[in-house]
């Protein structure tokens, strides 16, 4: 049962890695899209934030929907979705069409991401969920920070067609291996959709949204800049600069570990020290960032930090406030994750407008203080017991 166990985690791991990888991975391929199709490098950018934005809003609603069906039998369907996104996207030569092959996948994003996440909590012991939860999230972490290099790395060498094939094989090794080795997951009791829907009633729930929404805009807020950061402030090599962006997203796959580990044993600290450390980071940073040689060590320490928000705190903030309700609850999880990024990227393009680049690590350390606010507010009017009861 527990090889079974750790086979079952590892399959959805790669599967977020597949499914991130085709959402960010396309970042670094905006230069050949717009060159490919004849678009200016704005244009090619809406491929990233509009299926941000239907992932935001399809996130709550679809999880939901699908939560009555088996489990195995979804995950296959959006697999699915996602592969023939991925060939459209490869063969197509209209940009239109290209956009409509990002936006279909888009819509079924969470329905995979939610299921992993409870599918993985609900494989092992309630007090090891988390655990289980952030070796799943590790695939989340190598989705979003490896996609990037890796695809730009495909291009450069070989074609845009075949890093877009990579998407596409990523994904199908996963459908084949979820096909073969994930067991039949019938929903044994069928929550209605009333069910479900009220939790939105509780208190907890919205302050737990409001938490995940400010940290997510504190880490994406100031990590959507990185590289003009690195570049204009520190006054780093291209070379030093991929560099740093590696120590970050090795980082994260670290912080995913740690705050597992942490929020088995001590869920309600964890949830506190994390933003406060990285308040800490964000001012060192600040007042060091124009200095080569502390930044990537710093840059290595956010990376942990950020890591351990990203993923693991805010889905636990969200998912401990509504146990009786996974599916929906990771759904919300994904939207306000989504909602967060946005809002930290737009708030920090302001800054560096209106400020210069160097201010933009205000953004994180306003929208942190803001959070712990919301955490503390959150840890005094319900404790862990009482969260699982409302």
């Amino acid at each position: 049962m527990a090889k079974r166990n750790k086979l079952l985690i590892f399959i959805l791991t790669v599967g977020v890695f597949g499914i991130l990888n085709t959402e960010m991975g396309v970042i670094g391929l905006l230069p050949s899209i717009a060159n490919r199709f004849n678009v200016s490098i704005s244009k090619a950018g809406w491929l990233v934030s509009v299926f941000a934005l239907v992932v935001a809003v399809s996130g709550p609603t679809m999880p939901l929907l699908f939560s009555g069906l088996n489990r195995k039998k979804v995950m296959l369907l959006v697999l699915g979705v996602f592969i023939l996104g991925n060939i459209l996207s490869l063969f197509t030569s209209n940009f239109s069409i290209l956009l409509i092959a990002r936006i279909i996948p888009a819509i079924f994003h969470p329905i995979y991401c939610s299921l992993t996440f409870t599918v993985a909590a609900g494989s092992v012991r309630k007090e090891e969920a988390p655990k289980a939860v952030a070796k799943v999230f590790i695939g989340v972490s190598a989705g979003m920070v490896a996609g990037v290099p890796i695809a730009s790395f495909i291009d450069n060498a070989l074609s845009y067609e075949m890093a877009m094939a990579f998407f596409a094989i990523v994904n199908v090794i996963v459908f084949i291996a979820t096909l073969l080795f994930v067991p039949s997951m019938p929903v044994g009791e069928r929550l209605s959709y009333g069910t479900q829907l009220s939790v939105l009633k509780k208190p907890i729930i919205w302050i737990s949204i409001v938490t995940v929404i400010l940290l997510n805009s504190a880490v994406f807020g100031v990590y959507s800049y990185l590289t003009e950061y690195l570049k204009t402030v520190t006054n780093m090599s291209a070379n030093v600069i991929s560099l740093t962006l590696f120590i970050f997203g090795g980082a994260n796959i670290i912080g995913n570990i740690v705050a597992g580990k942490l929020l088995t044993h001590s869920p309600t600290k964890s949830v506190v020290y994390f933003p406060l450390l990285l308040v800490a980071v964000y001012v060192a940073l600040f007042f060091t960032g124009q200095f080569t040689v502390p930044t990537p060590i710093i840059t290595f320490i956010w990376g942990i930090l950020a890591g351990g928000i990203m993923a693991n705190i805010n889905q636990y903030l969200i998912a401990s406030s509504a146990p009786e309700a996974p599916d929906f609850a990771n759904g919300l999880f994904i939207s306000s994750c989504n909602v967060g990024t946005t809002i930290g990227a737009a708030a920090g393009g302001l800054f560096i407008s209106g400020m210069g680049t160097q201010y933009v690590v205000l953004v994180g350390i306003l929208s942190l203080v803001f959070s712990l606010l919301t955490i503390l507010v959150r840890n005094y009017m319900f404790t862990p017991k009482q969260q699982l009861s409302k």
